[in-house]
């Protein structure tokens, strides 16, 4: 992929160079640096206290680098799923949890070995917990998908690979005032919820409505098109 790419990373601090190698290993896509293309998220992520923190704006130099987009082309809403699974812990309530857990890892799990930059979902609070319930075969595929347009969380621009890392230059930042973004993101993940939770009591199911005990059962593949038509639908 070519050209350049302004991202923004919210910290509390201002990091002029990132540094390849370090960071939490159980974050959505695993050990690497977190970004987003829009500077009021960033702001937001800057500010998970009352303090003020910080945009911290760069240039990614895409040029060379392979980029996995998790919610376009190939690549869809279980894909996304398989790689949270990987990285983050679930809390599986339902006796098919556990079951469902292993089937979408081993179906789903995309090669992600040469990957330098992975962009997709940011699994905030609400979003985490659509996933679980999901997991847990509380709601259907299709209201996966539909809740994850809930609550305008955004997408994560996630550097993985040392190559990524070298082609990112730090152009500066602007400063994330707690008093407006840590309510903002408060907000942002209330009115999430709040959408998530009035939409499942208003669930009217389907007949192609599809739960992950049913993509068990059927021993659905990724490219079974009952699945495509509720992902895509």
């Amino acid at each position: 992929m070519s050209g350049d790419l302004i991202i923004y990373h919210g910290s509390q601090q201002i990091i002029e160079g990132p540094t390849f190698g370090t960071g939490k290993k159980y974050n959505d896509y695993g050990q690497g640096f977190y970004c987003t293309e829009n500077i009021q998220l960033a702001k937001e992520w800057a500010c998970p206290v009352r303090n003020d923190g910080y945009a911290n704006q760069y240039i990614l130099h895409m040029s060379g680098l392979q980029v996995m987009y998790l919610t376009r082309g190939k690549f869809n809403i279980l894909h996304w799923l398989a790689i949270l699974l990987k990285n983050r812990k679930f809390d599986i309530t339902s006796p098919v949890g556990n079951t469902a857990r292993d089937y979408i890892l081993s179906h789903f799990m995309p090669n992600t070995a040469n990957v330098d930059v992975m962009v997709g979902y940011r699994a905030d609070d609400s979003y985490f917990s659509f996933a679980e319930d999901f997991v847990n075969n509380t709601i259907s595929l299709r209201d996966l998908n539909l809740s994850m347009q809930l609550g305008t969380l955004g997408e994560q621009v996630v550097l993985l690979s040392e190559r990524a890392f070298e082609q990112l230059t730090f152009t500066g930042y602007e400063l994330a005032n707690y008093r407006e973004y840590y309510y903002g993101r408060a907000r942002r993940d209330q009115d999430a919820r709040t959408a998530y939770a009035n939409r499942k009591k208003n669930l009217q199911q389907l007949m192609d409505d599809i739960f992950i005990l049913d993509i068990i059962r059927e021993d659905m593949k990724d490219d079974d098109p009952r699945l495509q038509s509720v992902i895509s639908g």
